[in-house]
């Protein structure tokens, strides 16, 4: 089977177990059940119900039971298409789906999917023609949750059922081992163990960096300035907050405004900034730009601010504030296949350092967007031309652009498999008219340019999770906030280990020196828990011999070395960034 195939048959597979849950649901639970909306998701399917009793793990066997009852009777899924007046009679006792018939366009068909004569549900499809397709299908309940009606805290909260599927058996038991590994590797819980952040209860979803973790942040923007210098990026720095009449320019005020965080001065209104672009824009427009000076590469670590729902807040992958390592790039329509082709180079180099893979996503116009039709096609089409002629492969998710463009994401993937969305390049071509920028062609005139968006990190701190997790906290030895850890075997040697301190030191080697007066094996396991790349072990033997014996992290041998040629190794991996 194609790879599309598979992932349709999945997709409807899992979209109709999602009827199959809420069936089995209202065979247990009774007629008075209340349902919500059942779609598939990239793990498997969930449904919302609204039911007096209050669903527990307890329960899960049974209804996982009844599913597979279900499933066995060979059920017919059969479309029917029915007036408003029809689909309005039908559910009157279901107020959710009245209210989504309600909300539905003049004109719009309406359907109902009826699986044999034990559930019929409001719903476009598609699905599997029979529960006979899915005998196969393998599924676990996963959890039971809250969720307001809608996404809205204004709402009814209903119980959420999440359930993992799979077409097959072996797919069910590779995810549920990769969740076991994920937990394993949690950046929450690395990042507390290993010293690098934590979350106040003062400052919910903003992160304080320790010193370790400050260390790490430091190296991944260190890479970061390197890599964009050599690209002939320029970097400034704009204000953490502004007028209100500059978001209103922008059109951050209208579509964006109950995600930022807004205060007076005097009797101004200011935002945070919730993104980098305004300023940016502010930057190029300060200045008079000839068609010489394009493309302009400006380049920020900007941090922002967004208001986040308490309940979506998790480590540092979604957070209240974050460094962006944003770029706004100003250019000519000619210009754009072989700009996005450069930062596609980019995209390689960086992530290629951390060893990721990836993979490209185009998301088109959304329903909620600002400027002409023509432009979003115009835009569109660009960037389709530029991914094609670069011979990249992309899927397309319609209807999934930002408000003001067009957008190239880039999603990676981790040690366990697991896929992340970090880069993205973005085609704007909305602000440059919103705010008035140009500049002076060949002939004197002066021409409105296109403006691409684009980051590679993405958020560095949610960079920095992911990283934590895809190398289970044992960073390589250039971003290891401690790269050698130097343990006497008894106090007596602590002098010469002192000195071998200063040397790594001295050549910009983060090492550390553990002067507890503990036995060799609990230093050693420290060192071990806190994943540091070398350990260097010093006693009576490499005195004698003038010598220092390195345990490499994951190794439990020692292999003696002259300091000075370890530390040349040492620098040639750091340096390298290997």
């Amino acid at each position: 089977m194609e790879n599309k195939e598979k992932e349709q048959l999945l997709y409807k597979s899992r979209h109709t177990m999602a009827h199959v849950l809420a069936a089995a649901v209202k065979s247990i639970f009774g007629d008075d059940v209340k349902f919500g909306i059942g779609p598939a998701i990239d793990n498997g399917f969930y449904y919302d119900f609204d039911m007096e009793h209050n669903l527990t793990p307890e329960d899960f066997g049974k209804i996982e039971d009844k599913m597979r009852e279900i499933i066995s009777q060979n059920l017919d899924m059969t479309k029917t298409v029915l007036s408003r007046s029809e689909a309005l009679e039908m559910f009157k006792d279901q107020p959710y789906k009245v209210e989504l018939i309600n909300d539905l366009q003049e004109g719009s068909e309406i359907s109902i999917y009826s699986l044999g004569d034990l559930f019929v549900d409001l719903c476009k499809g598609p699905h599997v023609e029979n529960t006979k397709y899915l005998r196969g299908f393998a599924f676990q309940i996963n959890r039971v949750s809250g969720a307001y009606w809608r996404g809205s805290e204004k709402n009814k909260m209903m119980q959420r059922i999440y359930v993992y599927g799979f077409l097959e058996k072996q797919e069910l038991k590779d995810y549920l081992k990769m969740l076991e590994e994920a937990e394993k590797r949690d950046h929450r819980k690395l990042g507390k163990e290993l010293g690098l952040f934590f979350i106040s209860d003062y400052a919910p979803g903003m992160p304080f960096y320790m010193p370790k973790g400050v260390i790490v942040k430091n190296e991944l923007i260190k890479y970061w300035r390197e890599v964009h210098s050599r690209a002939g990026y320029l970097e400034i720095e704009t204000p953490m907050a502004m007028n209100r009449k500059l978001w209103e320019i922008s059109g951050h005020w209208d579509h964006y405004q109950n995600n930022m965080y807004t205060f007076k001065v005097e009797d101004d209104d200011f935002a945070i900034k919730p993104m980098n672009c305004p300023g940016g824009l502010i930057y190029y427009k300060e200045g008079l730009h000839s068609y010489k000076d394009l493309p302009l590469r400006v380049a920020e670590l900007g941090k922002v601010h967004r208001q986040e729902a308490s309940g979506t807040l998790h480590g540092l992958f979604r957070v209240r504030c974050f460094t962006q390592d944003d770029a706004h790039i100003f250019l000519k329509a000619d210009q754009l296949e072989q700009e996005v082709k450069n930062i596609l180079s980019l995209v390689d180099e960086m992530y290629g350092t951390f060893g990721l893979t990836y993979h490209l996503e185009l998301s088109t116009m959304p329903e909620s967007h600002i400027g002409e039709i023509s432009d979003w096609e115009f835009a569109e089409n660009s960037l389709k031309s530029a991914l094609e002629h670069i011979g990249k492969e992309y899927v397309i998710n319609e209807g999934d652009g930002a408000f003001y463009g067009p957008k190239i994401d880039i999603h990676i993937k981790d040690a366990i498999g697991r896929t992340w969305q970090c880069g993205t390049i973005q085609l704007d071509m909305q602000l440059p008219k919103r705010f008035g920028i140009d500049y002076v062609d060949e002939d004197g005139e002066r021409k409105e340019p296109l403006m691409l968006h684009r980051v590679i990190y993405g958020s560095i701190d949610r960079f920095l999770g992911i990283i934590t997790e895809n190398y289970a906290g044992a960073f390589p030895t250039w971003l290891s906030p401690v790269q050698v850890e130097i343990i006497p075997i008894s106090e007596k040697f602590l002098s010469q280990c002192e000195n071998i301190e200063s040397t790594l030191k001295s050549a910009n080697i983060r090492a550390e020196l553990d002067k507890r007066n503990e036995k060799l094996g609990y230093k050693l396991r420290g060192a071990i828990s806190q994943k540091v790349p070398y350990v260097i072990i010093i006693g009576e033997n490499e005195i004698q011999k003038d010598v220092i014996s390195v345990r490499k992290r994951g190794q439990n041998n020692t292999i003696e070395f002259k300091l000075e040629d370890f530390k040349t190794l040492l620098l040639n991996e750091i340096n390298n960034r290997r």
